[in-house]
C-alpha cells in the first residue's frame, strides 16, 4: 500500500544521511519493523533535522516480550556493535531512545547545551517506580528533588563512557536492558568513575509513565510572525523537556501529546500533520479504485434506518468496488433491511447477510466480516453501525485518501457531546475525557487526533488484516464489547486509531429511547432525534412557508393553507391510531374529558391516548406557532396550549359528517391525513359565515383560522372511503 511505499522512501534516506563521519553526536534506536509510532518518530526527527540510525531494521525482534515483562537486552547488543568504531572518541555523543514510543520536541543543538550543563558523561532518564525489580530501590541513592530512578527508554553520553557501559558485562538478546543499566548505575565506583547520572527533573528526557499528570501543552506565540508552536511544561518541576518517551501505560498520554507537537497542530494553522502521508484518489480510474467493504451492523433497534442505509448508499464511490456485509440481530428492522438489500444490493460487487435467524452474535458477526474483507482482497474495510448517517457522501472518499491505519469519522450526536470517539482511557481501560474533548467535540479544533477508541463509524486499512494473525486483529478481548474489544487489541499492538474532524461527516442517533412496542416508534422520536424526525416527517416545502415572495394560500377568509407535514407522517399517524384501535363512540358522553361531556362529538382518538401528546405540543411549538405569528399578525403565545389535540375518522357508516360549530379555540388547525378521490369521497369543510368550503384537501397540509366567534364551519359529508383528519383546539 501507500504508506509503506512512503515510509521505505524516509528509511532509506535515513541511512543515507547518517554516513557522515564528522556529526559532534550521532542519534541511534533500534527498531525492527515498521509501525505506527516508528514512523512518528521519524516524523518528529525530520521536523529538528535529526538524522537517526535505525539498527535492527528488518531482522527478528530477539528482545523477548517486553510488553508483558523484562527483555529488551536485543537493544544493547545492537547499539554496542554500532558505536564500537567510536569508543575511543572522546568528541563524539551518543544519543540513543526507542523508536516505537519516543517524539523529539526540540532540537540537537538544544539536546547538547543541557546535557553539557549536567556535567555528566552518561546521563539517563528518570521516573518514580523501580523497574523491574523494586527490591533494588533502597540501593539508589537518595534524591533531594526529582525523579530517583533510572529508565531506559533514553540515555545520553560521550562515546568511550557508553560503550564501556553497553559492555561493561555480557547480556542475552531476551535479557532486561533496563535492569543491566540499573546495575551499572548502582555500581558505585562505576558511577562515580563515568559520571553516571540521572534527569530527575526532566530536563532533556521525560518519562511520561506515572508523570502523566505533571504534563501540559503550552503556546507559544508569535503575533508579528502570525505563528504558534505547542511546547511540553513539566508542570511539577517547570522544566520543559526534549525528548518525549510514553513507556510503559504512558502510550495513551504521548499519543495526546503528539497530536501537538512536534508542530502537530495549532490555531493558525490547523491540522498539519493531516497532509502528511495522504493521498488522492481524483486521478485514478473508477474501476482502479482501491477494493472497498462495507460492514453493516445492525446490532440494537434503530430509530430511522431506512435513512441510514440512503446514506450509505448514496456514498460517492463506485458500488462495482463496493463489497458489502450486512449483520442484522433485530428482528423488528428484517423488512427494512430486506428492502435494501433486494432492490440496492444488486449494484454492489457482492452481498453478504447474515439474518437475525442465523442467532450469530455481534462478536463473531464482526470477525466474520474481517475474513470476508480478507477473502475478497479488499484494500479498505468501513465498519458501519446502524446508528451512524454519514450525511456527507464524500466520506468513504476522505477516509481512504487520509491513508491512516484506521480512521474514524467523527460523529456525535447533535446538540450534544456524545461522540464516537474517546479522547482518554481510564487505568481500566474505560471512557475517561480529554483536555481537548470538548473543543473537538464542538469543532473548535479541527484535525486528525490519535485516540484510544473509536466505534460506530470507522475506515480499517486492509494491510493491516494482512500483517497480523486473526488471532491478534479481533472483536474479543475478555468481557469486553465488541469494538472496546477491537480498540484494546490495536492498542496492544501499537496500531494508532485516529478521529477526524477534518470536515463534517454526519452524526449519530440517539436509540436510548426507541421502543418496539409501540406501533410507530420513529413518530416518537421527536425530541431525541430531532434531525432524523424533521427529515423523515416534515414537507418538503414547509421552509417556502416563509419565503416573502409566497404568499399564504388563503382558500376562504382567514383560512389559511400550508403544507407542514409529509405522507410518510400521515401514514404513521393513522397507523397508530388504527393500531389502538380504541375509537370513541361519537356520543356526546365522554369520559375522557373533564366533566364527561362533549357538545359536538366525533369518532376520535386522543393524542394522550397514545402517549403523544407532549410530543404533539412540541410539534406546534415548533412548526405550527411560526405559521399562526405569520398571518395572524401580532397574536403571540409561546408556547401554544393546546388541550384537545385527536385524530377524528369519518366513514358513511359511522360518522360521515359533522354538525356546524365553533370550536372553543383561539385558532384551530385542521390536517388532511390522506387524500381525497383515492381514500374517501366527499368530506370537507365549510365555513358558514363566508358560505365557503375546502373539499380538495392535500395531505399533510394543514388549514389554519380562527376558532370561536367568526369560523362557524361544519365537517361536509363522506360518501365513500374513510377520511382521517388531526385536529388541535390550540389556546382556548
Amino acid at each position: 500500500m501507500k504508506v509503506f511505499c512512503v515510509i521505505v522512501f524516509v528509511f532509506s534516506f535515513v541511512f543515507v544521511a547518517n554516513t557522515e563521519k564528522d556529526d559532534e553526536i550521532l542519534v541511534f534506536t533500534v527498531a525492527t519493523e515498521e509501525t505506527d509510532g516508528f514512523q512518528r518518530y521519524l516524523e518528529s526527527a525530520e521536523f529538528y533535522d535529526i538524522k537517526p540510525i535505525v539498527l535492527g531494521y528488518g531482522a527478528e525482534w530477539r528482545g523477548g516480550n517486553i510488553k508483558k515483562g523484562p527483555g529488551g537486552g536485543f537493544k544493547i547488543n545492537l547499539l554496542k556493535k554500532a558505536i564500537e568504531p567510536h569508543k575511543n572518541d572522546a568528541s563524539k555523543i551518543i544519543l540513543f531512545t526507542d523508536g516505537f514510543d519516543v517524539v523529539f520536541v526540540d532540537k540537537l543543538q538544544e539536546v547538547l547545551e543541557r546535557f553539557r550543563k549536567f556535567e555528566a558523561k552518561i546521563l539517563f532518564g528518570a521516573e518514580k517506580f523501580a523497574w523491574p525489580d523494586p527490591l533494588l530501590a533502597e540501593q539508589y541513592p537518595e534524591v533531594t528533588e526529582g525523579k530517583r530512578f533510572l529508565n531506559s527508554g533514553a540515555y545520553i553520553g560521550y562515546a568511550p563512557e557508553v560503550y564501556e557501559l553497553l559492555t561493561r558485562e555480557e547480556i542475552q538478546d531476551d535479557g532486561d536492558d533496563q535492569l543491566f543499566f540499573t546495575k551499572a548505575y548502582l555500581d558505585e565506583e562505576f558511577r562515580q568513575k563515568h559520571q553516571f547520572k540521572l534527569d530527575h527533573k526532566s530536563e532533556i528526557i521525560q518519562n511520561i509513565n506515572g508523570a502523566a499528570t505533571e504534563l501540559e501543552v503550552k503556546v507559544i506565540e508569535d503575533k508579528e510572525a502570525n505563528t504558534e508552536i505547542y511546547k511540553i511544561r513539566n508542570t511539577l518541576f517547570y522544566t520543559d523537556p526534549l525528548i518525549l518517551h510514553g513507556n510503559g501505560a504512558a502510550k495513551q498520554s504521548l499519543n495526546y501529546i503528539s497530536n501537538y507537537v512536534p508542530n502537530s497542530w495549532n490555531s493558525i494553522e490547523g491540522c498539519i500533520t493531516c497532509l502528511k502521508n495522504q493521498v488522492s484518489l481524483k486521478e485514478i480510474d473508477d474501476e482502479k479504485l482501491p477494493l472497498v467493504m462495507i460492514g453493516i451492523f445492525v446490532e440494537i433497534p434503530t430509530p430511522f434506518l431506512e435513512e441510514m442505509l440512503e446514506k450509505v448508499y448514496n456514498l460517492e464511490y463506485p458500488k462495482n468496488r463496493i463489497h458489502l456485509f450486512v449483520h442484522n440481530a433485530v428482528q423488528y428492522h428484517s423488512d427494512v433491511v430486506s428492502k435494501f438489500i433486494e432492490e440496492q444490493g444488486v449494484d454492489y460487487l457482492s452481498v453478504k447477510q447474515i439474518k437475525p435467524s442465523d442467532g450469530t452474535t455481534e462478536h463473531a458477526a464482526r470477525d466474520l466480516s474481517l475474513d470476508y474483507c480478507l477473502v475478497k482482497k479488499c484494500d479498505s474495510y468501513l465498519s458501519l453501525d446502524s446508528i451512524a448517517h454519514l450525511d456527507n457522501p464524500q466520506t468513504l472518499k476522505l477516509l481512504i485518501e487520509q491513508n491512516r491505519t484506521i480512521v474514524a469519522p467523527m460523529l456525535t450526536r447533535p446538540g450534544r457531546a456524545w461522540s464516537n470517539f474517546w479522547g482518554s482511557l481510564t487505568a481500566e481501560g474505560y471512557y475517561a475525557r480529554s483536555n481537548d474533548y470538548m473543543n473537538i467535540v464542538w469543532n473548535e479544533k479541527r484535525g486528525l487526533w490519535n485516540v484510544p477508541f473509536v466505534t460506530n463509524a470507522y475506515l480499517l486499512n486492509a494491510t493491516l488484516l494482512n500483517k497480523y494473525d486473526r488471532s491478534q486483529i479481533n472483536y474479543k478481548n475478555g468481557l469486553l464489547d465488541a469494538d472496546m474489544s477491537f480498540c484494546a487489541n490495536l492498542r496492544n499492538l501499537d496500531v494508532f486509531i485516529y478521529v477526524s474532524n477534518r470536515v463534517d461527516f454526519g452524526h449519530l442517533v440517539n436509540p436510548e429511547t426507541y421502543d418496539l412496542t409501540l406501533a410507530e416508534p420513529d413518530m416518537y422520536q421527536i425530541f431525541e432525534n430531532e434531525k432524523e424526525w424533521e427529515e423523515r416527517y416534515i414537507h418538503e416545502d414547509y421552509p417556502g412557508n416563509f419565503d416573502p415572495e409566497n404568499a399564504p394560500k388563503q382558500p376562504c377568509p382567514d383560512v389559511y393553507w400550508f403544507p407542514v407535514v409529509s405522507r410518510k407522517f400521515t401514514s404513521s399517524l393513522i397507523n397508530m391510531m388504527e393500531t389502538f384501535g380504541k375509537w370513541s363512540t361519537g356520543k356526546n358522553d365522554d369520559d375522557r374529558l373533564e366533566g364527561g361531556y362533549e357538545a359536538v362529538p366525533t369518532r376520535d382518538i386522543h393524542m394522550n391516548q397514545v402517549g403523544w401528546e407532549r410530543h404533539w405540543l412540541h410539534f406546534l411549538q415548533k412548526y405550527v406557532r411560526p405559521l399562526q405569528e405569520l398571518v395572524f399578525i401580532g397574536y403571540y403565545h409561546d408556547p401554544p396550549k393546546s388541550l384537545m389535540n385527536f385524530v377524528v375518522r369519518y366513514k358513511p357508516d359511522e360518522q360521515p359528517s359533522l354538525r356546524p360549530h365553533h370550536d372553543s379555540s383561539t385558532y384551530t388547525i385542521n390536517v388532511a391525513l390522506n387524500q381525497v378521490g383515492e381514500d374517501y369521497v366527499g368530506g370537507g369543510c365549510r365555513f358558514i359565515r363566508y358560505n365557503c368550503s375546502v373539499v380538495d384537501t392535500k395531505p399533510g397540509w394543514i388549514l389554519m383560522h380562527p376558532g370561536r366567534l367568526t369560523h362557524f364551519h361544519e365537517g361536509l359529508r363522506v360518501t365513500s372511503g374513510t377520511r382521517y383528519i388531526m385536529i388541535s383546539f390550540i389556546d382556548p
